[in-house]
C-alpha cells in the first residue's frame, strides 16, 4: 500500500477560537467536504427558508388542498358567474314564489319568485369582495401602525395601545347597527370601511408583538451597528421575519369578515336591496322557512361552506408557518 503524501496546508483546521489543530489526511479531507443539503439535496443544496418549508408542508396537507380548491372555485364564480348560470339575480316572477326545484331552477324560488340558484351564485361575489378587500385594508392599516409602535416604542406605543383598547371595547354588531344605520349607500364600501375601522386593532397587536420579538434578534443588532437606517431595518430585516403571524391571523379573519357582512345584511344595516347578498336572502327567507325551507338552506349552506373554507385555510397556514408545530 503506497504511503499517503502529507500536505500541511490541507491538514490544518480551524478550532473555532482563532487557532488551528493538526489533523491527519483523512480527517482533513472530511472537513473540506461541504455538508449535504437537507432531504438529500446534495452537497451544493442550499438550506430552505421558512416560506419554502411552509409551502412544502401546505402541498402535503389535505386540509389546505380542499380549502384552497373551494376558495378558488368561489373566486372564479365571483369573477365570472355567467360560467355556471345564465339567469339574472334580479329577475323575479311572483307566480313562482316559494316553488321548489324545477328543470333549469335546481334550488327553486324564494318568496319573491327569484331563482335561488342564481342569487346564491351571485351572492358569492359580494361575500368574497367584502372579505378580501376588508382583510387587505385591515392587514395594511394594522400592520403599519403595529410595526411602527413596536419598532419605535415610547410615547407612540403607549398612545396606540390606549387607542386599540378603546376599539376593542366597542361591540362589533352594536357598532354596525349604530354606524351603518345612517348610511344609505347600496355598495359594499360602507361595510368594508366599517370592518376595517373595527378590525385593525387585532392585526396591530399581532404586528406589534412580532416586531418587538424580531428587533431583538442578533442580525438586527448587527445591522444597526453597521449603520443601517431605521427604514432599512424595519423593511429589510424586521418586516420579512414578522409578517408570518399577520398573514395567519388575516387569513382566519377573512372568513369572520364574510360572516360579519352577512350578519349586518341580515339585520338590515349592511347591504340593502337591490344588492345581492347571502345575508339579504337569508333575512328574506326566514319568515317563510316552513313553506319554503330551500330558500333559506341554500344561501345559508353557501355561507357556511365559504366561512369554513377560509378558516380551514387559515389553520393550515398557521400550522405551516409555526416552527413550534413541526
Amino acid at each position: 500500500m503506497p504511503d499517503q503524501h502529507y500536505e500541511p496546508e490541507r491538514a490544518l483546521a480551524g478550532t473555532g477560537t482563532g487557532g488551528t489543530m493538526d489533523l491527519g489526511v483523512d480527517e482533513a479531507e472530511v472537513l473540506q467536504e461541504p455538508p449535504a443539503g437537507p432531504d438529500g439535496t446534495g452537497p451544493q443544496g442550499r438550506p430552505r427558508s421558512l416560506w419554502s418549508d411552509a409551502w412544502r408542508d401546505l402541498r402535503r396537507n389535505p386540509v389546505f388542498i380542499v380549502s384552497a380548491l373551494v376558495i378558488c372555485f368561489l373566486i372564479v364564480i365571483s369573477l365570472w358567474p355567467s360560467l355556471i348560470t345564465s339567469g339574472s339575480p334580479l329577475k323575479c316572477d311572483l307566480s313562482q314564489a316559494q316553488e321548489g326545484s324545477q328543470p333549469g331552477h335546481p334550488f327553486g324560488f324564494n318568496g319573491q319568485g327569484c331563482d335561488v340558484y342564481t342569487r346564491t351564485v351571485y351572492g358569492a361575489r359580494t361575500s368574497v369582495a367584502v372579505g378580501v378587500l376588508a382583510t387587505l385594508g385591515v392587514a395594511v392599516l394594522g400592520s403599519v401602525l403595529g410595526a411602527l409602535a413596536g419598532f419605535f416604542g415610547g410615547v407612540w406605543d403607549s398612545f396606540l395601545s390606549r387607542v386599540t383598547d378603546v376599539f376593542f371595547a366597542i361591540p362589533v354588531v352594536l357598532g354596525g347597527l349604530v354606524l351603518l344605520s345612517v348610511i344609505t349607500s347600496n355598495t359594499v364600501w360602507p361595510v368594508i370601511g366599517f370592518i376595517v375601522l373595527l378590525g385593525w386593532p387585532q392585526i396591530s397587536r399581532i404586528a406589534r408583538g412580532a416586531v418587538i420579538t424580531a428587533k431583538q434578534n442578533d442580525y438586527v443588532q448587527a445591522a444597526r451597528a453597521l449603520g443601517a437606517s431605521s427604514t432599512r431595518l424595519l423593511l429589510r430585516h424586521i418586516a420579512p421575519n414578522a409578517i408570518a403571524p399577520v398573514i395567519v391571523v388575516a387569513t382566519i379573519a377573512l372568513g369572520t369578515y364574510i360572516a360579519l357582512e352577512a350578519t349586518l345584511s341580515y339585520l338590515g344595516v349592511g347591504l340593502k336591496p337591490p344588492s345581492v347578498s347571502w345575508g339579504i336572502d337569508i333575512s328574506a327567507a326566514s319568515p317563510y322557512v316552513r313553506n319554503a325551507p330551500h330558500a333559506l338552506l341554500w344561501p345559508s349552506g353557501a355561507l357556511a361552506v365559504t366561512v369554513l373554507a377560509f378558516i380551514m385555510l387559515g389553520d393550515a397556514v398557521r400550522d405551516a408557518l409555526d416552527p413550534r408545530l413541526r
